[in-house]
């Protein structure tokens, strides 16, 4: 059994490389990126962050909705990135988060943009009118919750939108039962069901990328009796 291969989804030579083309000059996000390593609050690696810039910045959303606030950095990044208008709902189970993510937005410049709420994030998306279309959605929260909250957030999805989803590959975990810890093999096999759920979505087109601690990206298709008016 190996215990938490940090390597175990990219070699280190790629990810030092990927890194060092990974880095920005915005004072507040370097001082989120210390105070999270400092106060082990989990946020997105740096090379996935990057794509999620990169994929913000191609698809301009308007409506964001993000599934795991913990500081407010993921959605400072996207809000920054996104269209000028954009609009993002982040959610937030700890009141602690909550506090210290209202504050981070609002040193950003960001508050009227970006609107927190603390909530169960498998509750709160069960409850929301479907009529309420996103442009992404962004599931960073708790991974054993990720196949639970795939169809609401499908649902939630307005056709042609993304929905991208981070650590899915857990360390390597999810591909390969060898580096399973014992106290991590619920969550890996509720991010397994997942995946295998996201791929065979009849309304989602998905890729799985290696990059980070793992990254999917779905897109909600038009079925071809929309697409030719049927």
């Amino acid at each position: 059994m190996i215990e938490y291969d940090l390597n175990a989804i990219v070699p280190p030579y790629i990810t030092d490389y990927l890194r060092s083309h990974s880095t920005h000059n915005n004072t507040l996000m370097h001082e989120l990126e210390q105070y999270a390593a400092e106060n082990h609050v989990p946020i997105i690696e740096p090379e996935s962050a990057r794509f999620l810039e990169t994929m913000c910045s191609l698809t301009r959303p308007e409506k964001i909705l993000e599934i795991g606030c913990a500081i407010g950095y993921s959605a400072i990044l996207m809000a920054n990135s996104s269209a000028d208008n954009a609009k993002i709902t982040t959610l937030e189970y700890s009141p602690e988060m909550v506090k210290l993510a209202k504050k981070n937005i609002k040193n950003a410049g960001l508050s009227d943009r970006i609107r927190v709420v603390e909530a169960d994030a498998k509750d709160y998306v069960s409850y929301i009118d479907e009529d309420e279309c996103f442009d992404m959605i962004f599931l960073d929260g708790p991974k054993a919750h990720y196949y639970y909250m795939l169809d609401d957030c499908v649902r939630l999805l307005r056709k042609g939108g993304l929905l991208i989803s981070d650590n899915v590959l857990y360390k390597g975990m999810t591909a390969d039962d060898n580096h399973v810890i014992r106290r991590k093999i619920t969550i890996v096999s509720r991010l397994r069901e997942f995946i295998d759920s996201l791929c065979a979505h009849p309304q989602l087109k998905t890729s799985i990328l290696p990059l980070g601690d793992g990254v999917t990206v779905s897109v909600k298709t038009v079925s071809d009796f929309e697409r030719f008016g049927y």
